[in-house]
């Protein structure tokens, strides 16, 4: 048990407190910093009447400064008089008005108010900017992406600008009720947990082409043509998506599996979607060790395509189709019966994707990058 202070001792410590502040009162009691907070509490002490960390200052710490400002000494002496880091006393007469108007019971209020938990929501308060980010979430827009389109949209109006951690903050911290559960189905879903080396069977698709054997010029992405390409899996693995992406301009193209994803279903859908485009803009296919492109070889025969295979459980050898698979999920969540997509879902998925900007493109979308290699093939 805690040593438990007599009424004669909680009364002297109270009278330091008032006297010198929280710091130098515990300096001078004999009991513990949790034991005097617990008095104060018991007192109903609010914010700001006490310290409770010996890091802040306290409102002798700050009267300390004011004088010393009084007498012409330098911030760096003020510091070590109240043995503190020099950088402290700077900050806090840096933001309370400088030494020309630094007042120690202000800044001591100040520090209170600032101290108070929780903080008012900052989208509450400005509801036309709350908003712009709410109908960006429900756009699929992730909060770094809002973060900077709302600076270029709004060059001239800072109090429309807001950082990606306060979205999420308002999202998971602040939001309440079904707002925030809705605005959090907004986020990208998470990564679903990897299963452990060994746990796959080794795969037994023959004469596959490993990605070591790949061409250096696909690694290289300023050569176009060269796609990455996986299955999005639906409820109880009886339904799929196929996703391809292309690696120089992130270009998503969706498989159409709307009855098994089996290998044939799979070849039939890529030939059919991969044989609209341009030789120039069609080179290469990046897969996974999946059973569904054991027939790789007559795809390979009827496009003239080339497949290459992943090393087994190294999915960021697909990292530009890994990333837009993540981004596929907020449209079609784990769990969601994919043989009931139809062609016209998947093409306002595509359309929405492919005119999302991307950071990797310098803030353009896949759709106008695509469209300008598109050109140059004509």
């Amino acid at each position: 048990m805690g040593i438990r202070l007599t009424p004669a001792e909680r009364n002297e410590f109270l009278a330091l407190h008032r006297e010198f502040g929280f710091n130098e009162a515990v300096r001078r009691s004999p009991f513990s910093q949790s034991a005097l907070k617990k008095i104060l509490r018991s007192k109903g002490g609010a914010p700001g009447d006490y310290d409770p960390s010996p890091a802040r200052l306290s409102l002798a710490d700050r009267e300390e400064i004011r004088a010393g400002i009084e007498r012409g000494e330098s911030l760096r002496s003020i510091a070590a008089g109240i043995e503190r880091a020099a950088s402290t006393v700077s900050r806090e007469v840096k933001s309370n008005g400088g030494r020309s108007h630094y007042k120690a019971w202000g800044a001591h209020q100040r520090a209170g108010r600032q101290a108070k938990r929780p903080k008012a929501c900052l989208l509450d308060t400005r509801p036309d900017l709350a908003g712009v980010v709410c109908a960006s979430l429900y756009a699929f827009w992730s909060p770094q992406k809002i973060a900077k389109a709302l600076r270029k949209v709004f060059p001239d109006r800072p109090m429309m600008w807001v950082s990606h951690e306060t979205i999420y903050r308002t999202i998971y911290v602040q939001g309440r009720g079904e707002l925030r559960r809705e605005l959090a189905r907004c986020l990208r879903s998470g990564r679903a947990q990897r299963r452990s080396p060994g746990s796959r069977r080794p795969s037994k698709i023959a004469d596959m082409v490993m990605i070591s054997e790949r061409p250096a010029e696909v690694a290289d992405r300023a050569v176009p043509g060269h796609w990455e390409g996986d299955l999005i899996i639906g409820a109880n693995g009886r339904s799929a998506v196929g996703t391809l992406v292309e690696r120089s301009t992130r270009y998503l193209i969706l498989l159409h599996l709307p009855n098994t994803h089996t290998a044939t279903e799979v070849r039939e859908a890529m030939t059919l979607e991969l044989g609209r485009l341009p030789r120039r803009l069609a080179r290469s296919v990046t897969w996974d060790q999946g059973s569904e492109l054991s027939q790789h070889k007559t795809f390979s025969i009827d496009t003239g395509i080339d497949v290459y295979f992943c090393d087994p459980h190294s999915p960021w050898q697909r990292g530009s189709n890994e990333n837009t698979n993540g981004l596929i999920r907020q449209y079609l969540p784990k769990g969601t019966d994919l043989s009931t997509v139809s062609r016209k879902d998947l093409d306002e998925i595509e359309y929405s994707l492919n005119w999302r900007p991307r950071d990797t493109l310098g803030d353009i979308s896949p759709m106008e990058a695509y469209a300008a290699l598109v050109a140059m093939t004509d």
